[in-house]
């Protein structure tokens, strides 16, 4: 019997071979995503042997989109990036602009349109969430400050991306796309663009109305059956029903559908079981999506227009490097804190992917401009670990040479140190609060009851800034950096409690804290019971292990409730 099985061939060998060079990429410490795209290259129609089908790849990397960005609305954070919108928000949109118009004149200089060069240099303008977050993680730092701005600078250019992605095909015609110029001339661009704007306004107020009742209520029905399959499914469910609903209904692309399908789904309490759930086949559709974008790439173009590749290269991981490096040093952060966003910035991956399909597909973009946003991907994503090794070797000889680089790195931020007008109780006997997030915020809050005086430090400038307004004592810094703790007076303090989980600079902290003050007691909390267990050993501190002290507490809620009571008489008063 004759079977047509084109999907069950596309699917294994697109899984297979990415799998084989996604492992050889991470062997050779280069990310997996660079494997995924060279083995959409070696099945597409560009190089000889076997050709999977185009079609059904490019569906399904469709379902690969919706559930990327369904992934992402569900990580969103409003609050994550209203910590560091000072410096994101204006960043991201900055930098941006720059890189588009350095495509723009790349692209102008290659006698292309101007249409096609706006969605060249837009394309080149967005990095890779994906390939940040999975650097930030192998180093440890993705919830230090430093890495709390960069991911919320993409997460700017992630919702940036998602408005040109809403507003590009009504503006297609105008751009001098082909595939929509018939549509687009029909009628006046205002109505055009006031209908695609009505339509994602009448989706969003669906979303975040009914929703917000909806999902989390049905997530609720389903999970009462026990039924994890039926959870998985619900999600999955959820996440593309609504990004197609969304496209024929609305006219609203999948991504974005998806997007504020997650986001949405994030307001319920099953969220983070929604994540876990879902992780599998998001990873797995993901996969095909990068095959399937690399299945678009022309090897060819790399002989034919080297020096036009270079030039990509060179806007990708200089141009946005340097305008993202000036950015932070104005807003008067350390050179480090710079480096690190440089870093992140230098690469282009997902959203770049999807904006050049779209451009491709309204005929704004050439194919040629496809491939060179490819290579540029493709070779920035594998420097992108090299560039982050280079942070600290890079900062140090800097500093060694330039006596304005210094000069920037010791100057003084206002809120680095307390104000003169701080009042002597904070200055003396004092505790020291290294950290306000959840746990600090509710130490703080029972010394604020208690009327312990206390001196917050921060690494958050905007927290700080927000604190001080409160009438807090908060300095501004990381605590590992002696500076910080000598304006937080930690040699008049009587208590160093690190709030933060920072096993990489706690011992430093300690370190200071005793150098300056001796006598001084030490509270620490740690994430890690091997890490807890060689603090104590070390007899740095009174060492807390969050899991170990749930257990302590659940432990003594079960004893007392099966306690024998004791008679009213001889019951001892409750202490104060």
């Amino acid at each position: 019997m004759d079977h047509n099985i084109s999907l069950i061939t596309t699917l294994a060998a697109g899984f297979g071979i990415a799998l084989i060079l996604g492992f050889l990429a991470e062997r050779i410490r280069v990310p997996a995503l660079v494997g995924y795209l060279v083995a959409g290259i070696v099945i597409g129609p560009a190089t000889p042997g076997f050709v999977a089908d185009v079609q059904l790849a490019s569906q399904l990397s469709e379902i690969g989109v919706m559930l990327l960005m369904f992934g992402v609305g569900l990580h969103f954070s409003i609050d994550d990036l209203l910590a560091v919108k000072r410096i994101a928000v204006p960043g991201a949109v900055v930098q941006m602009g720059l890189a588009t118009l350095l495509g723009m004149a790349a692209a102008w200089g290659w006698d292309w349109s101007w249409g096609s060069g706006l969605i060249f240099g837009l394309s080149l303008s967005c990095a890779s969430t994906v390939v940040l977050l999975k650097a930030l993680e192998s180093r440890g730092v993705l919830e230090s400050m430093n890495g709390r701005i960069a991911v919320g600078w993409l997460v700017v250019e992630d919702l940036a991306t998602v408005l040109v992605l809403v507003l590009l095909p009504p503006l297609a015609g105008v751009l001098g796309g082909s595939a929509a110029a018939d549509a687009a001339t029909a009628k006046p661009l205002w109505i055009t663009i006031g209908q695609t704007l009505l339509q994602v306004g009448a989706f969003l107020a669906l979303m975040l109305i009914a929703g917000r009742r909806v999902l989390p209520w049905m997530l609720w029905q389903v999970s009462r059956t026990g039924s994890r399959e039926l959870f998985t499914l619900s999600v999955i469910a959820a996440a593309i029903g609504i990004a197609y609903g969304a496209a024929q209904l609305f006219s609203v692309s999948f991504a974005l559908g998806a997007f504020f399908a997650g986001m949405v789904m994030r307001e319920s309490e099953f969220s983070h079981r929604a994540a876990e759930e879902s992780l599998p086949l998001r990873d797995a559709f993901a996969v095909l999506f990068f095959v399937s974008v690399g299945m678009l790439f022309d090897p060819a173009i790399l002989v034919e227009q080297p020096w036009h590749v270079l030039g990509v290269l060179a806007i990708i991981i200089f141009g946005k490097s340097i305008a993202a490096l000036v950015l932070v040093l104005a807003f008067r952060y350390p050179l480090n804190t710079a480096l690190t966003v440089s870093a992140s910035l230098a690469q282009i991956g997902e959203f770049s992917f999807i904006l050049a399909g779209l451009g491709l597909s309204l005929g704004l973009l050439p194919p040629e401009g496809m491939s060179l946003v490819l290579a540029g991907a493709l070779i920035s994503i594998a420097l992108n670990p090299v560039l982050f090794a280079t942070i600290e070797p890079v900062r140090r000889w800097i500093l060694h040479r330039s006596e304005f680089a210094r000069s920037l790195d010791r100057r003084t931020d206002p809120y680095a140190e307390l104000p003169m007008s701080t009042e002597r109780k904070y200055l003396e006997g004092q505790v020291v609060l290294v950290g306000y997030g959840r746990v600090g915020k509710r130490i703080a809050s029972a010394l604020e009851a208690r009327g312990i005086p206390y001196v917050v430090a921060e690494q958050n400038r905007e927290l700080v800034e927000k604190l001080r307004k409160q009438g807090m004592a908060a300095v501004s810094g990381n605590a590992a950096d002696p500076a910080v703790l000598i304006q937080a007076h930690i040699a008049e303090a009587a208590m160093l409690v690190v709030a933060t989980p920072d096993p990489l600079n706690v011992r430093q902290m300690a370190d200071t804290a005793r150098t300056l003050n001796p006598d001084i007691e030490i509270v620490l909390r740690t994430h890690s019971e091997d890490e807890s267990l060689m603090l104590r050993k070390d007899g740095i501190g009174t060492v807390f292990f969050g899991e170990e002290e749930l257990a302590k507490g659940m432990t003594g809620h079960v004893l007392q409730r099966f306690a024998p009571q004791p008679d009213s008489q001889s019951r001892a008063p409750a202490p104060a």
